[in-house]
């Protein structure tokens, strides 16, 4: 149900759905979508899409059959589909309906989205045939949900199983009002995080964050009307349509980034003439080692906007080689719980920025979007029951970064204990969230990532930051990545510092290459005291990005090399 109910009238806001029908009544022909349903004989794509009009009536008619099938405003749904039309037009439908979409991120593996939907408790199950068979097979959420939709079948024969056939002919069939105004606070998605640094979480997002969201996005991320956009990270896409850009969803599997071809990437850039892309850093190294190697360019391309972990300075040179000279790199920082926070641009890090990251300062994200207002707080492991002045640390201090704003989350679902440890309170009805990042806020306002605060490593002599460490070792043109991991020996922690080079790099190289990361340790402070290198022959990645370190497992790992 939504959170909370309202008084007065202009307490209300529009439902972010309404968007889309505006986006309709402007842009009707416009294509809002386009997806590659199929290729012919000769390996060419063939195309579907629907127009703005098109998506916002099929919308129409989906969120009144969900109404029509018990799945009303405030019903918990899990939406276990992979991008298509139809996934566009259920997610739209659901916000229409006020239908709170519960999202998991299908990579995470069958053991964790298990957990992420008993922890949810959908009443609902919208999604394909393998989600339904695999929910029952396993018992996801076997004690919440209480009707079923398949969406990959037009026709349904089980039992108790509502086709999209029959959601639709329900719908058409409805003349249900579909809920425009809405409380700022009522829930509109539960979106999990990744659990890349532990169990995933539920975040709540209400109609007013999606607002604070969409308007920040816009700022951050430079967007506008008319552009052409291809998202390889599916929620990211949604919200294209909002903006009145088409969405082009790519041939790829959206699990694995860092593993895409990237001629399935320049196939649609060159059908359409994109204009905007998103994609993590994993799939901007595949696809600028391509463009190096094939000369590929991309001259319709003014925008590129990559996230999800630091990126390297040769992906970006390599990807702005393949771009026009007035076009821009986007690296938007933020979480889950609150996106975007800050923003910086390719040239900014190339021509100044890098220099100083080289050097063991950390990686600047930029200056924060106008509406987040950003603090650097002294570091602690414990919660904090309100906001004081003595918080923040000095200018250039690194300390943990919180922030609040619209676009920023209030809570996790149902996990009190996780809420406290991520929220501080304001005294004024308002909260700061505590990233679990650690940085500092140099004299020009700019933000600078310095490591997540659960993966420093707390020597005897201080901590030493990852990300600060890690950049004077990736500067090794042999290396590809470096990860600091903190190894138990006796009564101290060890900095350990784990090595995957590039592929093709023989190990016979090894010896020669630990050497010069050990004359790289001695020219930064960060880094002086680090001695022990340890070559691993691929890195474990976060599923959503595959760019994300997993330091947790390389710890181990380290562990029992150093025994």
């Amino acid at each position: 149900m939504a959170s909370s109910s309202v008084s007065a009238p202009e307490r209300l806001i529009a439902n972010i759905a309404t968007r889309l029908s505006e986006m309709a009544a402007v842009y009707p022909d416009r294509k809002a979508v386009v997806f590659p349903e199929r290729r012919d004989r000769r390996g060419r794509v063939a195309y579907t899409h629907l127009s703005y009009r098109q998506l916002d009536e099929y919308s129409d008619v989906l969120a009144r059959g969900l109404i029509a099938a018990g799945i009303g405003p405030g019903t918990r749904a899990a939406l276990l589909m992979p991008p298509s039309l139809d996934f566009f037009g259920m997610f739209f439908a659901m916000s229409k309906a006020g239908v709170v979409a519960v999202c998991v991120d299908p990579g995470i593996g069958l053991r964790r989205m298990g957990g992420c939907l008993q922890q949810a408790r959908p009443e609902a199950l919208v999604g394909v045939s393998k989600a339904h068979w695999a929910s029952r097979l396993l018992g996801w959420a076997r004690d919440s949900i209480r009707v079923r939709v398949v969406t990959d079948r037009r026709r349904s024969g089980t039992r108790g199983v509502i086709s999209l056939d029959e959601l639709e002919r329900r719908g058409r069939q409805s003349s249900a009002t579909l809920p425009r105004d809405v409380a700022p606070d009522q829930l509109a998605a539960v979106l999990f995080t990744s659990g890349s640094t532990g169990a995933p979480k539920g975040v709540v997002y209400t109609q007013a964050n999606f607002h604070g969201q969409i308007e920040a996005l816009r700022e951050g991320c430079r967007v506008e009307a008319g552009d052409v956009d291809l998202s390889t990270f599916p929620l990211f896409g949604l919200f294209a349509p909002l903006y009145g850009m088409t969405s082009i969803i790519p041939d790829m599997d959206f699990t694995r980034p860092g593993q895409v071809d990237p001629q399935k990437i320049n196939e649609p850039i060159e059908n359409f003439g994109v204009t905007s892309l998103f994609g993590s850093p994993a799939l901007l190294r595949r696809v600028g080692q391509w463009g190096a190697e094939t000369g590929a360019r991309w001259p319709t391309l003014r925008r590129v906007v990559t996230a999800g972990a630091p990126v390297p300075t040769d992906v970006l040179e390599q990807v702005a080689r393949m771009l026009p000279d007035d076009a821009v790199i986007l690296t938007p920082y933020g979480a889950t719980e609150a996106l975007p926070i800050a923003t910086i641009d390719h040239r900014t890090i190339l021509e100044e920025t890098a220099a100083l990251t080289a050097r063991g300062h950390g990686v600047c994200v930029g200056r924060p979007v106008s509406a987040a207002e950003v603090r650097v707080i002294r570091i602690s492991d414990e919660p904090i029951e309100r906001w004081n002045d003595a918080l923040p640390v000095e200018p250039g201090e690194i300390g943990e970064i919180a922030v609040r704003g619209p676009m920023v989350t209030a809570r996790y679902f149902e996990q009190d204990e996780a809420t406290a440890l991520a929220k501080i309170p304001d005294g004024q009805g308002g909260f700061f969230h505590r990233m679990g990042d650690l940085g500092y806020q140099d004299t020009h306002g700019r933000i600078w990532f310095c490591g997540r605060k659960s993966q420093r490593v707390r020597c005897a002599d201080g901590d030493r930051f990852t990300i600060v460490c890690e950049a004077v070792f990736n500067q090794h043109p042999k290396v590809l990545r470096t990860a600091l991991v903190g190894v138990r020996r006796g009564e101290t922690i060890e900095p350990v510092i784990c090595v995957e080079t590039y592929a093709g790099v023989p190990r016979s190289q090894h010896e020669a290459i630990r050497r010069d990361l050990e004359q790289l340790a001695a020219t930064t402070e960060p880094t002086r005291r680090i001695s022990t290198f340890l070559f691993h022959p691929r890195f474990p990645v976060d599923i959503r990005h595959n760019a994300k370190i997993g330091r947790e497992q390389l710890t181990r790992w380290a562990e029992g090399q150093l025994r």
